[in-house]
Parts: C-alpha cells; structure tokens; sequence
C-alpha cells in the first residue's frame, strides 16, 4: 500500500515517520472556510476536501494504483467557539490570554481514501488541553517568540508553549497535528 500525506505539515510528516509508515506528500490548495458548524463537522468537512482535491489531482496524473490518501484538519475551540490560526501577534496575544488558565478543546479530522476503489473513510479525535494560568509578560514573551504565527490557536504543544500545558486528556499527537493511535486503527481496517 502506498500513502500519500494531502499536507505539508511538518509535525504530520513527523508523527507518520514515527508510525513507521512510508509515504509521499501532495498538497492541494483548498479554501479552509466553512460553514458555522460544530468544531468536530469542520474538521472532518475540511479533511474531506484536502482527501477528495488530492484524490481528483491522482486521477488526473492515472496515478490511483493500491494508495491510500491521508488528509488531516486541526483546529482549536473554546466555549464552542474555534480558534483558527491568529492574523497577527495581537491576535495571537488574545487567543493565548482566552485559554490561558483554561481548558480548551482541540479537535483533528481525518479522511481517508483509498484509491482505487474509491473508499472513503473519516473521522475525528478531540483532546481535552488545560493551560497553566499565564500572566500577560508571558504571553506576551510566547507572543514574541512568533511560534504560534501559523498554528490554531496560536500555539504549538511541542515547541516552546509545552511547559505552559498543566495537562491533557486524550491523544497527544493529536494536539500535534494527526491522531497516531486513532490513524492506526483507521488504517489496519483499511
């Protein structure tokens, strides 16, 4: 079975390569926006178009022999609302103050499709995040480092916001960016 990852994200290549698994990457340009939804339907809506664009650009190349197509969507809520990547730093400040002495929710949609049969797999992980209370010079100081630039939520549980994180329920990798163990079972089924 060949895998194509439908990211260029490197924490998803990194939590793939851990997995043992092979695979090629082919990203594709879709619009992130969406409809008001619940967290967990964005995820998985989101996940779906990166599978399905990247699934149509196999097609187009007659490339769809025994491969199995990987795309994955994170985002970060609270009180239901979602946190998507920051604008700015001022931006970024005021999402890391939000979930500052908090739990937050972070939510990763995963589809699948195996070509060429044309099956269609998806699904989502939710982790319970609690951040330690922060006073507004480390924020700010996070803020600063630009880490969180680009992440949901303005913030990487990996990087140098780790310490910050009092704990979490559910799968780490997920936070990460793609859910190991939940993958893994959505694969051996596969």
């Amino acid at each position: 079975m060949r895998y194509i990852l439908a990211s260029g994200s490197p924490r998803r290549k990194e939590i793939l390569t851990k997995m043992g698994l092979t695979y090629e990457v082919l990203v594709s340009e879709v619009s992130e926006e969406h409809e008001q939804m619940a967290p967990e339907q964005i995820v998985c809506e989101l996940s779906r178009r990166k599978a399905e664009a990247v699934a149509a650009l196999m097609r187009n190349r007659g490339d769809t022999e025994d491969c199995c197509i990987i795309a994955a969507d994170t985002l970060v809520a609270i009180d239901g609302e979602v946190l998507g990547k920051p604008a700015d730093r001022r931006e970024s400040y005021e999402m890391i103050a939000r979930i500052s002495g908090r739990e937050h929710q972070v939510y990763t949609g995963v589809t699948l499709i195996k070509l060429p049969e044309e099956q269609v797999d998806t699904f989502y992980e939710g982790t319970d995040v609690y951040v330690k209370a922060l006073s507004s010079e480390e924020i700010q100081a996070y803020v600063d480092t630009g880490e969180g630039d680009d992440k949901a939520g303005a913030y990487a549980i990996q990087g140098l916001f780790g310490p910050h994180i009092d704990h979490f329920d559910g799968d780490y990798d997920n936070v990460v960016g793609l859910p190991a163990k939940a993958l893994k079972e959505h694969l051996d089924r596969f």
